[in-house]
C-alpha cells in the first residue's frame, strides 16, 4: 500500500513511517496539510494517516477536502492526541475510517492499518478475475478476451490487472511506476506510455468492449467501465 502520513512531529512521523515500512507499506511523510493536498493533485495514495493539529490545514479539513475534490477519496485514519469523546465523534462523522489516539504501540498501529486496508480493499479471487469480456488468470499471468487468449508481457499483464482492479479510480504515473517497477525506477517517462499504448491495442480497450482507458493530463490514467 502507498500511504501518506500527515504529522508535523518529525520524530513521531519517522516512527510511524518505519513501523509501516516494516509491514511492507510505502510511505511518504508530510508536515503541512496544504503540501499534502498539492501532492494529492499529483499522485495516488491508498491510505491517509492524519494528525489533527498540523500547519496549513488540519487533518479533519483534509478528509473533507478529499471528499470534495477527489473522485475516489482514499480511506483515512486519524492518528491524534485529541481523545475527548466529541473529538472522536467529530473525526468519524467527518469521514475518518478509523480513529487512533496517541501514543499508540507500533504493533497496534500495524494491526489497525492492516484491518483498515482489508476493509477498504477486500481481496478478490486469487486465481481468476472476470471483468466483462476480460478474464485474468493470476496463476498463469494470462488474460482472455471473450475466450480468446491475448499475448501480454509480464509487465503489460500487471499493468492491465492494476487498472482493472482500480476501475474508475485515477492512478497517478508515480503510483503506477511504483506498483510495476518499484520506487524511483531509473526509466524514461515514455516507458509507461508505451505499455499503456500496448495494452490499449492488445486488449482492444474500446467502448464496443465496454471499457475506456482515459489519460488524465499531468496526472496519469483511469480505466472506465461504460454503461451498457
Amino acid at each position: 500500500m502507498r500511504i501518506a502520513i500527515l504529522e508535523d512531529d518529525v520524530a513521531l512521523a519517522g516512527l510511524v513511517e518505519m513501523t509501516l515500512a516494516e509491514a511492507g507499506h510505502s510511505c511518504e511523510v508530510f508536515g503541512d496539510g496544504q503540501v499534502l493536498t498539492r501532492a494529492l493533485h499529483r499522485t495516488t495514495y491508498d491510505l491517509l494517516i492524519l494528525d489533527w493539529n498540523v500547519p496549513g490545514m488540519t487533518g479533519l479539513a483534509i478528509i473533507e477536502w478529499t471528499r470534495g475534490n477527489l473522485e475516489v477519496p482514499p480511506p483515512a485514519l486519524m492518528l491524534t492526541s485529541r481523545s475527548a469523546e466529541e473529538d472522536i465523534v467529530a473525526g468519524l462523522s467527518a469521514g475518518a475510517d478509523d480513529y487512533v489516539i496517541k501514543p499508540v504501540a507500533p504493533a497496534v498501529l500495524k494491526a489497525r492499518v492492516n484491518a483498515l486496508v482489508r476493509r477498504a480493499y477486500p481481496s478478490t479471487s486469487p486465481m481468476v478475475e472476470q471483468f466483462g469480456p476480460y478474464k485474468f488468470d493470476t496463476r498463469a499471468d494470462t488474460v482472455e478476451l471473450e475466450g480468446q487468449p491475448v499475448a501480454l508481457t509480464a509487465k503489460e499483464f500487471a499493468l492491465a490487472l492494476l487498472l482493472f482492479r482500480n476501475m474508475h479510480r485515477a492512478l497517478s504515473r508515480a503510483y503506477i511506476f511504483e506498483a510495476l517497477w518499484g520506487r524511483n525506477p531509473d526509466l524514461p517517462t515514455r516507458t509507461l506510455d508505451a505499455h499503456i499504448s500496448n495494452i490499449r491495442t492488445k486488449l482492444n480497450l474500446r467502448p464496443g468492449n465496454g471499457f475506456k482507458l482515459v489519460p488524465i493530463y499531468a496526472y496519469g490514467y483511469r480505466l472506465e467501465a461504460l454503461a451498457a
